[in-house]
């Protein structure tokens, strides 16, 4: 029931629905059954259209600029209520697929945080990035995507002046101020490969390099064609103060990770001493972007899910790993990347893990999860990959990390990190605070070792060596066993010396011995390892509406969101095909049993033409829609439209309703929808 039903959807279907139950045409069930192709659906008819889609995330609500009757605030964004839901269905996904399915230990921390604890962990030194301001103005923009935006506009200009394309239409339909226009003029081959090699290895550039790269190649300021000065580094975090007197400085916290690492010892406890485990938490976090100038891709204040996975540093396999090493993933590696080159290799994770190419089995696990999440939720597979940072770009606390990249119309957007912090973290913190912050493990078996072991007589070290003594027992008690035994071997010849700060002092037998000693250890001391997935919702939101919009074949006009049921904001539209009253205990009935069953259903009763109101809700991606007509209260049946094809069933309403909560499960897909109930040939009988 495809190209026809778009055909009524576009004129007045209502009317045509009517004419159907009261004549029953021949003719038009001849060409109901010619026309019946479910699989037929064209969504690359026309090209993306980011302005199109904008406009529609705009007029529905979807999300809009904070505070906008009072101007806005770059990088502030409310969402309105299919942008909530739509969040909030991703975040249940998210909790299902990972805290639920690892049992992992679910996180609510606070986000005003004590400047101590950033001073320690490294954000206050080290969490910025590289601004440059226009030398005239004094506007600031971030280095690393000035570079990027005016490179990439040469390369468009490049590809038009050479007639392969360009993004020439682009720049024409979208409003954006800060967009960098291109211009057509042709490159030589040889900047082209230079412009395209800097562009790939652009995020290991050093504040530095960066303003080098801004001179060499003339890199302005688009909006005023000015030249820009010397990078900076700017911090990120948001600066408060807790209390009335501003005495306990403070800071909104850039990510949940540090709220993970205090609470550890507690949580180590509440899983009965034992590692690995995990834990997660959902939360709101704050970065003072540079330049935010990219919807939801760069903001100040957005939501976020963090995992940190405490591991063995001696054994970092993970026990579910084999679940899941057959999942083929698209690599970029950082050598590829160092020759300037950008081709993904398709690898399984089990092989990568193999190879050297992923550090470990819990960081393949996760990316191997990341993965599936990504894809389950609508994520397009084909523009998702795994590309790990290389050296200069690394976070100051991770020893390797890989970033699921999506792509989207402003390019490849990191989504997802994954790193390994290894035990930085809980080093540093319980460093400061002198609280252990680590895994005290009973061995299964005795470790019996030997060592060399110094013994001093205090009375009589004290005695000759006065002051000295404290520092004399320091110094030999940090000595190598290499080290201690040259020690002993002198001391056995009558008298040692040894250095300490920067001073010669003579040790003797009747100061200090070295002798052998037997050790028995029943418990392993350690820090453990952390494994980090850390997920930014509104980035991933955005790019699954990119990929999850397209336009009607025979109409530009009706655009459609193609959101998984899962997480899309309405599973079903409720349509009466009449505003008259005895619709109305039928409509009752049909939304009391959607919710009942969980389902989250919208009744549309307005006056305008049914294909109308499933158009606009096509928009709003409600992947489902259910008809009440004439026939309905009669039979007491309801036809069951799937967004994409338009194409419709038909069945008993409660039957409909059994078959739409399994579609929302996920239990059912539609072809086995079409085994359960008879496809709607647009006649039903009436008296």
């Amino acid at each position: 029931m495809v190209a026809l039903h778009k055909r009524y959807e576009i004129f007045d279907l209502d009317k045509i629905i009517l004419m159907r139950v009261r004549f029953g045409h021949v003719r038009f069930n001849k060409t109901w059954a010619r026309l019946q192709h479910t699989d037929m659906v064209n969504k690359t008819a026309h090209a993306f259209d980011k302005a199109r889609l904008e406009a529609l995330l705009n007029r529905r609500f979807f999300y809009a600029p904070a505070f906008e009757i009072y101007g806005g605030v770059a990088g502030l964004y409310d969402y309105g209520p299919p942008g909530a839901s739509l969040q909030a269905n991703i975040i249940a996904e998210w909790r299902r697929h990972f805290i639920i399915h690892d049992h992992m230990l679910e996180l609510d921390t606070t986000i005003m945080t004590p400047a101590p604890v950033f001073e320690t962990s490294g954000h206050v030194a080290r969490f910025a990035d590289w601004m440059v301001k226009d030398t005239k103005t004094g506007d600031v923009l971030r280095a690393d995507h000035l570079v990027k935006n005016v490179l990439e506009a040469r390369l468009a200009g490049d590809r038009e002046a050479r007639g392969l394309g360009g993004q020439a239409d682009e720049n024409k339909k979208t409003k954006k101020k800060k967009k960098v226009k291109s211009v057509a003029v042709q490159l030589g081959d040889d900047k082209v490969e230079e412009y395209e090699r800097i562009l790939v290895q652009l995020d290991n550039f050093s504040g530095a390099e960066l303003g080098e790269l801004c001179r060499k190649h003339d890199v302005r300021n688009p909006d005023t064609d000015n030249e820009v000065g010397e990078p900076q580094q700017f911090n990120l975090m948001f600066a408060s103060s807790i209390g009335p007197t501003g005495q306990h400085p403070g800071f909104l916290r850039p990510e949940t990770a540090q709220g993970h690492f205090l609470n550890f010892s507690r949580l180590l406890e509440f899983n009965n001493g034992r590692i690995p485990f995990a834990s997660a938490q959902i939360g709101r976090s704050f970065r003072n972007e540079i330049s935010p100038r990219a919807g939801l891709l760069r903001v100040r204040e957005f939501t976020m899910g963090e995992i940190e996975h405490y591991v063995d540093p001696a054994e970092k396999r993970h026990p579910r790993f084999a679940e899941c090493r057959d999942v083929v993933l698209a690599l970029l590696d950082r050598d590829v990347q160092s020759e300037g080159q950008s081709a993904v290799t398709e690898m399984a994770i089990g092989d990568a893990v193999d190879r050297g190419v992923v550090a470990n089995e819990t960081l393949g696990y996760f990316l191997a999860r990341i993965h599936q999440f990504l894809v389950h939720i609508g994520i397009d597979p084909r523009r998702l990959r795994f590309r790990q940072h290389m050296a200069n770009e690394m976070a100051h606390y991770a020893t390797d990390c890989w970033d699921a990249e999506i792509q989207n119309a402003s390019g490849w957007t990191e989504c997802v990190g994954c790193a390994d912090r290894a035990a930085y973290d809980l080093t540093v913190h319980a460093a400061r605070t002198g609280h252990p912050l680590v895994v005290r493990e009973a061995l299964t078996e005795p470790v019996v070792s030997e060592r060399e072991v110094a013994e001093f007589d205090k009375k009589m070290l004290g005695k000759t060596l006065g002051r000295d003594a404290g520092l004399v027992q320091q110094t030999v008690g940090a000595m190598a066993e290499s080290d201690l035994l040259r020690l002993k071997k002198a001391l056995a010849d009558g008298s040692a010396t040894i250095e300490a700060d920067a001073r010669q002092i003579t040790l003797t037998p009747d100061l200090v011995t070295i002798h052998r000693k037997t050790f028995k250890q029943s418990i392993r001391e350690y820090t453990p390892n952390v494994i980090e997935p850390s997920f930014g919702f509104g980035r991933i939101l955005y790019t699954l509406l990119e990929h999850s919009f397209w336009s009607r074949e025979q109409d530009i006009e009706r655009g459609v969101l193609s959101l998984p049921p899962v997480v899309a904001p309405t599973k079903v539209l409720i349509v009466p095909l009449s505003a008259k009253e005895e619709f109305a205990p039928l409509v009752h009935h049909v939304s009391t049993k959607l919710r009942k069953a969980g389902i989250f259903s919208r009744v549309d009763d307005s006056n305008t033409s049914i294909g109308k109101r499933y158009a606009r809700n096509d928009e709003l991606g409600t992947p489902f829609g259910v008809t009440l007509d004439f026939a309905s209260i009669q039979n007491s049946t309801m036809t069951l439209r799937e967004r994409d094809t338009t194409e419709q069933l038909i069945g008993p309403i409660d039957d409909v309703i059994a078959v739409v909560a399994d579609l929302v499960q996920g239990t059912l897909d539609w072809s086995t929808a079409r085994e359960r109930l008879a496809v709607y040939d647009g006649v039903q009988a009436v008296d």
